[in-house]
């Protein structure tokens, strides 16, 4: 049985690809850089190498800010400010939310049911905007998020953080819903966590990261809860 259940947010509640795109476009024009889909596109694999980097400790955070536009800035060969972009880039990224297909829907049916809470690698101003912008705080019983925990997704240090702050937390009835297998998966195999990863786009699995459930919608959720 499961009672308490841990959501990631990017590319799981809100679409952060989409979000992201807005911003890195908007950005890159205030800084006179044309945001052709390549130039999106790359900014967007350099981002995820950073942040994959900070997972495996090889990076800290303030570095994967700025570190994303130094290398985009450097492949294009502009002189432009990472610290100013990073700042640009953040303001831009902090205003509205998309929904991914069914999470307001999936929120509503939960929420009432299970205890409910929000597991994110974002910086808090980023995602405190996208949150409150999106409405969603009422469906979670706490939110956490990393930076404020001193801690990143998937290190021990991160879930212990957020056992800590849940009363008479059972990790037998817990389960971790993510779409990312180096994060969110790998995260609760650290700490001995039931895991569900959310895999819309079919994308190939990893040996040596395997999650015990595996779900491509997130209306499969609710009926996979109620057999566990």
């Amino acid at each position: 049985m499961v009672k308490s259940i841990f959501l990631d947010l990017d590319d799981t509640i809100l679409d952060f690809r989409r979000a992201e795109r807005r911003a890195i476009s908007e950005t890159l024009r205030r800084f006179g850089i044309d945001p052709t889909p390549a130039v999106v596109d790359r900014y967007h694999e350099l981002n995820r190498q950073q942040w994959e980097l900070l997972e495996e400790g090889k990076l800290t955070r303030p570095q994967v800010l700025t570190r994303r536009f130094d290398l985009l800035f450097g492949e294009l060969g502009v002189d432009r400010s990472s610290q100013e972009a990073q700042a640009a880039y953040e303001a831009q990224l902090s205003q509205g939310h998309f929904f991914m297909p069914g999470a307001r829907e999936l929120l509503e049916t939960l929420a009432p049911r299970y205890d409910l809470y929000l597991a994110t690698n974002g910086t808090p101003v980023v995602q405190t905007g996208r949150i409150q912008s999106a409405g969603i705080a009422p469906y979670f019983k706490d939110i956490f998020i990393s930076e404020r925990l001193g801690a990143n997704k998937p290190s021990p240090a991160f879930f212990q953080a957020c056992f800590a702050a849940i009363p008479n937390f059972d990790p037998a009835a817990a389960l971790v819903v993510g779409d990312s297998l180096t994060s969110d998966i790998r995260g609760a195999r650290n700490v001995g966590l039931r895991s569900c990863w959310y895999n819309p786009e079919d994308l190939p699995s990893r040996p040596d990261i395997v999650p015990d459930y595996t779900i491509h919608a997130l209306e499969e959720l609710p009926p996979l809860l109620e057999r566990l």
